[in-house]
C-alpha cells in the first residue's frame, strides 16, 4: 500500500512551489490504491492548474511499476462539510447550517473562525416582553469543532 505520509509529503512539496495558499483537506487511500484528495485555498477558489499541479507532482513521484494507483485530485465542494478551521475563516460572512450531536441544527452567519473554534450569529423572530409583534432577535453562539458533527453552506442563487 502507498504510504500516506509520501503522498501528504508530495502535496505539500507541490504547493510549496506552485502556491502557498493552497492546503490539504481531506486524503484518503482506499483499498487497491485509490488515492482521493481534496485541496482547497485561502482566498478564491481552486482552479484546473491547481489540482493538475498536485497530480502531476504525485504522478512524477510515485512508480507505477512497484504500485497500480488510481488517483483524483478535486477542489473541496461547496456541497461538502466544512472539515478544517482554514475553510471556516475563508467563509467568514457566510450562511451555514450546522448540525449538532443532540440539538438538532441551526443555520447561521459565521462570524468569526480561529483553531480552537468559530461564532455564528443566528436570527430569529420572537415574541418580546411588553410588545405585540414578534421582533427579530440576534443570537451569537460560539462553539468549538469538537461540538459539532457538521458545517455545510448554505446556497443560494
Amino acid at each position: 500500500m502507498i504510504s500516506r505520509e509520501k503522498i501528504i509529503q508530495l502535496i505539500e512539496e507541490r504547493i510549496a512551489e506552485h502556491d502557498q495558499t493552497l492546503y490539504l483537506v481531506n486524503l484518503k487511500i482506499n483499498p487497491g490504491n485509490i488515492i482521493q484528495v481534496e485541496i482547497d485555498k485561502e482566498n478564491g477558489y481552486v482552479s484546473i492548474d491547481d489540482c493538475v499541479a498536485v497530480s502531476r507532482n504525485i504522478e512524477h513521484n510515485l512508480d507505477r511499476d512497484a504500485e497500480d494507483f488510481e488517483l483524483e485530485v478535486s477542489s473541496a465542494g461547496l456541497d461538502q462539510p466544512l472539515r478544517m478551521y482554514k475553510q471556516y475563516i475563508k467563509n467568514i460572512g457566510q450562511k451555514v447550517k450546522i448540525k449538532l450531536p443532540e440539538k438538532g441544527s441551526v443555520e447561521g452567519e459565521i462570524k468569526s473562525a480561529d483553531q480552537n473554534g468559530f461564532v455564528i450569529e443566528t436570527k430569529e423572530k420572537k415574541t418580546v416582553e411588553g410588545r405585540r409583534k414578534k421582533e427579530w432577535v440576534v443570537n451569537v453562539i460560539p462553539l468549538r469543532y469538537d461540538e459539532i458533527k457538521e458545517t455545510k453552506l448554505i446556497l443560494s442563487f
